[in-house]
């Protein structure tokens, strides 16, 4: 028995020691290799029978939606270093009925893992999200969460969204319609960029008002001049 245990706890330690070292490559990778897909598009693909989705740099996407999805998502994103603890604990003590998760968090969470909710997916993104956060840098992570996360059902990506509802590239978004994009976030499937109800119309001026506010004090400083 002692024999077939150490066998085991052998093999579970190479698991884990290969698989920490397939993730810090991977990882390391996407420094400078666009995601060519993830998870979720290939899963919703196969579910709709093909997926919008197209990459586009960072400075080729509309100023003014970067600073309205920071704001609207995470307006800390410049401060912290991936992960902000005090969310997640005020999430905690809220009965996790509120998100607690930053840009950074939900960039590795669509990147590496899966959706829905479950502890082992949410300790492996804490877990790995401080690493992807130094390796890339500010600038590279907002890139890649822009470009892999969902704003409508099987649209990916800010240039494939910004044809898709607007029909203008994703740097000719202009305030109204970057302040929609990134009000639609956390409901991409519920809400709609288009004809919004009155509510995501509110929610999409609040937003630009918060842009214009992170732009001012300095908060947006990590991912533009």
């Amino acid at each position: 028995m002692r024999r077939l245990v150490g066998w085991f706890m052998r093999w579970v330690f190479r698991l884990l020691f290969w698989g920490a070292v397939v993730l810090a490559v991977w990882i390391l990778a996407y420094r400078w290799i666009n995601p060519p897909t993830t998870y979720h598009m290939q899963s919703e693909a196969a579910r709709l029978g093909g997926a919008q989705y197209e990459w586009v740099d960072l400075e080729e996407v509309a100023p003014v939606f970067l600073r309205a999805v920071v704001a609207a998502e995470d307006a800390g994103f410049c401060d912290h270093s991936g992960v902000d603890w005090s969310a997640i604990q005020q999430a905690l003590s809220e009965g996790a009925q509120r998100g607690g998760s930053t840009i950074s968090q939900q960039a590795v969470k669509n990147a590496f893992l899966w959706q829905g909710r479950s502890w082992v997916r949410k300790g492996l993104e804490i877990v790995i999200t401080p690493v992807a956060d130094w390796v890339w840098g500010k600038e590279r992570l907002l890139e890649i969460y822009v470009n892999i996360i969902e704003y409508d059902t099987g649209v990916f990506g800010i240039q494939a969204a910004a044809r898709h509802h607007f029909g203008v590239n994703a740097g000719d978004l202009n305030r109204v319609q970057a302040g929609r994009l990134a009000a639609v976030l956390p409901s991409p499937r519920r809400y709609r960029a288009v004809n919004p109800t009155p509510f995501i119309r509110d929610r999409g001026s609040s937003i630009i008002a918060g842009s214009d506010m992170i732009r001012r004090d300095g908060r947006s400083g990590c991912f533009e001049d």
